[in-house]
C-alpha cells in the first residue's frame, strides 16, 4: 500500500498536466459542438445556444464538408500507399551492403523531414510554376506542354499529394531501415544456401518479416493523411475551386476564420469518428492477416 501511494504522488502531476491539457478540452470541444458558439457568444455568453445534433445535422447537408471529405480521401488513398513504397524502396536502397555511406545518404533522404514547410513550398512553388517552373522545364523537353500545376483543378492536389510523399518519407524510411536491420542474417544465408535469388529473398524472407513494421508505418500514414492540412493551407489555400480543401482546412477555416467554434468542432469530432473507424478497421484486417 505504501509503494502504491508513492507510485500515484510520483504520476499525478503527469496525471494532471493530461487531463488539464488534453481531456478536458476534449469534452469542452465535445459539448461546444453542441451548441451554436460563434462569435456573438463570445462577446457575450448569453448568445449561447444549445442546438443539439444541430451542428452535425447542417455538416451531413454541407456540400463544401462533403467535397472536402472527397479531398482528404483522395489524398490519403493516393499519398498514403505512394508514401510507404518511396519509404521502403528509401530504406532497401540505403540498407544495401553494396551501398557505401550509408549514413550519408539516411541524412540526406530524411533532411525534407526536419525542413521547414513553408521553405519547402516556396521552393516547390517555384518547382510548379507554369512557365519557369523545373517540373514544366523537364516537360517540355520530353514535348509534352506546360501544366498550371496549382491552378488547374485537376491536377492541384495531385501535385499536393507528391510535394507531400517527398516531404515526408523519410521518417517512415528510418522506421524501415530499423525494422530490417532486426531481420535475422541466418534467414538470408538460409535463403541463399537453397538457392533463392535478390528477388525471392525480397519476396519470401524480407517482406515477410516486414509486415508488422509496414503495417505500423501504412497506420501512422493513414493518421496522417487523413490530418491533411498544412499543406493545401501554406500552397493553395484551399484552392482552385475548393480542389484541395481538406476536412482540417475547412475545420480551420469555419473555426477561426469565420468563428463558427460550435460548427468546427462538429468537424472535428466526425474526422475523429472515421480516424477511428479507419484503425479499427486497419487493426482488424492485420489480425486477420495474422491468424
Amino acid at each position: 500500500m505504501r509503494d502504491s501511494r508513492a507510485a500515484w504522488i510520483f504520476v499525478a502531476p503527469a496525471l494532471g498536466a493530461i487531463a488539464a491539457f488534453l481531456f478536458v478540452p476534449v469534452l469542452a470541444s465535445l459539448a461546444l459542438s453542441f451548441t451554436d458558439f460563434d462569435l456573438y457568444a463570445v462577446a457575450d455568453l448569453g448568445n449561447l445556444r444549445a442546438i443539439g445534433a444541430g451542428n452535425y445535422e447542417a455538416l451531413l447537408g454541407d456540400p463544401l464538408f462533403w467535397r472536402a471529405l472527397r479531398n482528404t480521401f483522395f489524398f490519403a488513398f493516393l499519398g498514403g500507399p505512394l508514401s510507404v513504397a518511396v519509404s521502403l524502396g528509401a530504406a532497401l536502397l540505403v540498407n544495401a551492403r553494396l551501398v557505401r555511406a550509408r549514413g550519408t545518404f539516411r541524412t540526406l533522404l530524411f533532411l525534407p523531414v526536419v525542413t521547414t514547410l513553408v521553405a519547402v513550398a516556396v521552393v516547390w512553388r517555384y518547382l510548379y510554376h507554369p512557365r519557369v517552373g523545373l517540373v514544366n522545364g523537364v516537360l517540355g523537353w520530353l514535348g509534352v506542354a506546360p501544366v498550371d500545376w496549382l491552378g488547374d483543378p485537376r491536377w492541384a492536389l495531385p501535385a499536393l499529394v507528391v510535394m507531400s510523399v517527398w516531404k515526408g518519407f523519410g521518417a517512415n524510411m528510418v522506421i524501415f531501415v530499423a525494422g530490417l536491420q532486426s531481420i535475422p542474417a541466418r534467414l538470408y544465408e538460409a535463403a541463399s544456401l537453397d538457392g533463392a535469388g535478390a528477388w525471392q529473398q525480397l519476396r519470401h524472407v524480407t517482406l515477410p518479416q516486414l509486415a508488422p513494421t509496414a503495417f505500423f508505418v501504412a497506420l501512422l500514414t493513414m493518421i496522417g493523411s487523413l490530418q491533411l492540412f498544412a499543406e493545401p493551407y501554406v500552397m493553395t489555400q484551399g484552392g482552385p475551386s475548393n480542389a484541395t480543401l481538406s476536412v482540417v482546412l475547412l475545420m480551420f477555416q469555419e473555426g477561426f476564420r469565420y468563428w463558427n467554434m460550435g460548427y468546427a468542432a462538429a468537424i472535428a469530432f466526425v474526422l475523429f469518428a472515421i480516424l477511428l473507424a479507419g484503425t479499427a478497421l486497419q487493426l482488424r484486417l492485420r489480425g486477420r492477416s495474422a491468424a
